[in-house]
């Protein structure tokens, strides 16, 4: 077996069980465990450049790098701050979709800003998960605004990333060392103003843990996304929403009406399509290389 599908897995895994970890401190505000993961995040990729002694690459990063940095740096801290938030107030089913559209966003965003030109199989699966989305908002009188913002704010940042000129672990102590001047400041706020008290051993231990959860699922997904081909890569990555989805569904008991099942059957076809029809043109380019 490929072990780049091991360490895929285990990310996906990871992200996919993020709810039962943030669900064991929901009683803490969601912009204060923000805070605490980015802070243990940079303590542990720090930690980790540190024994691999791969600090050079610092002193090289341009202005202009720093410049794109700042900016997934916040397009990362909305999406950790809406995904908290949606835990620990009952919207994991929505966060959910928010992931299973991200990938048909990517498509858009492709189109609009890198002027890619998707086939038509994409452009079908794109309208079905926008149907859906549609029949959300009709039939519950609201935007699905918690999957959105995941989705949108998820697909710049993968967009930023994707034209970074750094890697996934020095990518990551970047954005980390950006936030984390507004992380101490947070901490100097909430430490004279009583922002903790009542907080335990217990929470801060699972605080502090959200630093390597964070950073150890990133590593493994790097490691992964090395060793597999990207249509591959694009199938495993619905093990995370799908998890997401069936805890908020069967664990947590969020409530899943027709309405609501009509909508994920459209991007739940949508991502069948875009899918198959990925899988189909590697498949097919595959054939075409001369042997």
């Amino acid at each position: 077996m490929n072990p780049g599908i091991l360490f895929a897995l285990g990310a996906y895994l990871s992200w996919g069980l993020f709810p039962l970890y943030f669900r064991q401190i929901t009683a803490i505000p969601a912009l204060q465990i923000v805070a605490h993961r980015t802070l243990w995040s940079l303590a542990c990729v720090a930690l980790v450049l540190v024994l691999t002694r791969h600090l050079a690459w610092l002193k090289q990063v341009s202005a202009a790098t720093w410049r794109r940095f700042t900016v997934s740096a916040a397009l990362i801290a909305i999406n950790w701050l809406v995904y908290v938030w949606a835990v620990s107030h009952g919207h994991v089913i929505d966060a959910s979709l928010g992931y299973f559209i991200n990938p048909l966003v990517n498509v858009a965003l492709g189109f609009a800003l890198l002027h890619e030109r998707p086939r038509p199989a994409q452009w079908f699966a794109v309208g079905l998960a926008a149907f859906g989305v549609l029949w959300l908002t009709v039939a519950g009188g609201q935007l699905p605004w918690v999957a959105l913002v995941l989705a949108v704010s998820f697909g710049f940042y993968g967009l930023m990333r994707k034209t970074a000129p750094l890697g996934a672990l020095e990518g990551l102590s970047l954005e980390t060392l950006i936030l984390a001047p507004l992380g101490v400041a947070g901490f100097a706020f909430w430490g004279t103003g009583g922002g903790f008290a009542g907080q335990t051993v217990v929470d801060w231990a699972w605080l502090i843990g959200t630093g390597p959860l964070t950073a150890g699922a990133l590593l493994m997904f790097a490691a992964g996304a090395r060793r597999l081909p990207l249509a591959t890569l694009g199938i495993v990555q619905y093990v995370s929403p799908s998890l997401q989805f069936l805890l908020g569904v069967f664990l947590f008991r969020e409530p899943m009406d027709a309405s609501r099942l009509v909508a994920f059957g459209c991007i739940w076809g949508a991502l069948a399509v875009y899918s198959a029809e990925g899988l189909w043109q590697t498949r097919r380019s595959l054939a075409a290389r001369p042997a």
